[in-house]
């Protein structure tokens, strides 16, 4: 069954394997017959520092940033491709994040569930995300227990009723062994494909 998809490119450079990514999963989504949404980071005109203690008043949305909720809000599924930076996500997306995801339109403090944490506002979709890094992702396991999937798929995703999502990890992204690029791209035209 066609789907549809929202995709964010998270990197906020220009041009990198995060676009390419991103750009090639779009393309084979929409061949395959699914409804595609497609965003780059890097158009993105906002102010990723939240700048305020607590959500008494917090800034107006920027229309990218109530773009961005309007396509997550839409989809049925939601592709993120990011870089790991420094163990985490870089700052831009990060503060997207920050600045978007507020309560009473991602989650809701005033009926809390029996746990006693918010309840999640977008369900109903799934995620995939497509993580580039130099780590390999044993060591990322091993050494850093995943925090940066951890944060991104449990403290981010599915907080806010995105669930499940499954992770795409592609190592040793800044110099890749011949022919891995051209894997990891035929990876994500698959996904695209399959809306997953």
């Amino acid at each position: 069954m066609p789907k549809r998809i929202f995709i964010l490119n998270g990197h906020p450079a220009e041009t990198s394997l995060n676009r390419t990514l991103a750009e090639t999963y779009a393309a084979a989504a929409q061949a395959a017959g699914h409804d595609v949404r497609l965003t780059h980071l890097r158009d993105m005109a906002f102010d990723s520092d939240y700048g305020f203690n607590g959500y008494t008043y917090s800034k107006p949305l920027e229309p990218d940033l109530e773009t961005l909720l309007g396509d997550i809000e839409w989809a049925q599924h939601v592709v993120i491709t990011t870089p790991m930076w420094w163990g985490g996500l870089p700052a831009k997306l990060k503060g997207m994040f920050d600045r978007a995801f507020l309560p009473g339109r991602s989650y809701d403090t005033r009926n809390l569930k029996i746990t006693g944490m918010p309840r999640p506002m977008l369900q109903g979709r799934s995620a995939r995300l497509v993580i580039t890094s130099d780590t390999p992702r044993w060591f990322l396991s091993l050494i850093y227990r995943s925090a940066m999937i951890r944060q991104l798929r449990d403290h981010i995703l599915k907080f806010v009723g995105i669930t499940p999502t499954r992770v795409s990890f592609f190592a040793g992204a800044s110099h890749p062994k011949a022919g891995r690029t051209d894997t990891w791209i035929a990876t994500a035209r698959q996904l695209g494909t399959a809306g997953a």
